[in-house]
């Protein structure tokens, strides 16, 4: 067996097992604490609970509703510490009480499934590679009616013009600016709110009713009806930062180097992003973009890297820190 020789994982290993000896104290003295294994199946159902006056029949019960061997298949054995102390052959001490078997708490009942046809052999339960997946040829897809694909192209008949791309930014800047107004009170430039109490984005009479004062007016008012989600994500939200220093990732006071700054269209509704390879697999990817698989940086593993919004990075002395810090979740890092 391989030693721990990292001194964050041992203390993580103590931590764990630090209450072992004492864990069944508080359990009363009819408790019965079973691990429950089968021959067919690498499942394992730790610690289930029962009593010393359930009888062998009501063992049988709860095994077959785990794994599906009907009681008169199951041939049981009894182990502790890893070796065979008593067992039971199909159909026998039905009524006989768990108690009189002397079972020591985390002691394993191992069902042999004795059923020649059993459902269970050969990964059948748990093998997802025996699963027949769904498959559709681009062809068949592409004849589908009601999908994403077929909803885009009938948009697009409408408006030239319209990408999937476009609508999925759209709809996420409308679903910020309601968000925005509901903790606020405020409606974001580029949003308006209906009779009705419900915030909508500008009409394009709206956004355009400038033009006829010329191209210098026209592009002010451009500049001025932008998104807030542009404005917080343009090249200022990353102009504190350069490639190569070291910096610390909120929430989470995740710590890394910044490896990538710059615009990436396909991720989180676009604008620029910050590409960290952090110290600890802390991350959520290995520099690449799933939605589109291209890679923006190299990190060591897959859960090395990971992109941010400028706002929640900060550069400076930042050495590496105890892998145990607390980590939260944040819609600002995909």
């Amino acid at each position: 067996m391989t030693s721990i020789k990292n001194e964050d994982l041992l203390a993580l290993k103590s931590y764990v097992t630090a209450a072992d000896a004492t864990q069944y104290n508080s359990l009363a003295s009819s408790t019965l604490i079973l691990d429950l294994t089968h021959s067919n199946l690498a499942q394992r159902h730790a610690e289930i609970r029962f009593d010393k006056r359930d009888t062998v029949d009501e063992l049988r019960r709860r095994i077959h509703q785990k794994s599906g061997t009907p009681p008169a298949f199951q041939h049981l054995q009894l182990k502790s510490g890893g070796s065979i102390y008593y067992e039971i052959l199909p159909n026998t001490e039905s009524e006989r009480m768990l108690g009189y078997y002397n079972l020591p708490l985390g002691a394993n009942v191992h069902c042999i499934d004795i059923d020649p046809h059993s459902a269970s052999v050969n990964g059948a339960y748990e093998d997802t590679s025996l699963v027949q997946k769904f498959r559709l040829t681009e062809e068949e897809y592409d004849k589908r009616k009601g999908t994403l694909r077929d909803w885009g192209r009938r948009k697009k008949e409408v408006d030239p013009e319209f990408s999937l791309k476009k609508h999925a930014r759209e709809h996420a800047r409308l679903v910020e600016a309601r968000r925005f107004y509901k903790e606020s009170g405020t409606v974001k430039d580029g949003f308006e709110m209906e009779s009705d109490g419900t915030i909508v984005r500008c009409s394009e009479n709206d956004g355009n009713q400038h033009q006829q004062h010329g191209s210098d007016s026209a592009k002010k008012d451009s500049e001025k009806n932008r998104s807030a989600e542009e404005i917080e994500f343009d090249s200022d939200s990353i102009g504190h930062l350069s490639i190569g220093a070291r910096c610390q990732v909120q929430p989470g006071a995740r710590r890394g180097e910044i490896a990538f700054l710059g615009p990436i269209d396909e991720l989180g509704g676009g604008g620029h992003w910050v590409g960290i390879i952090l110290d600890e697999p802390m991350g959520k990817t290995d520099g690449t973009v799933q939605s589109s698989g291209v890679r923006y940086f190299a990190a060591p593993g897959p859960n090395r890297g990971g992109f941010f919004r400028g706002k929640n990075v900060e550069a400076g002395d930042f050495p590496e820190v105890d892998i145990m810090d607390e980590l939260e979740d944040s819609d600002d890092e995909l």
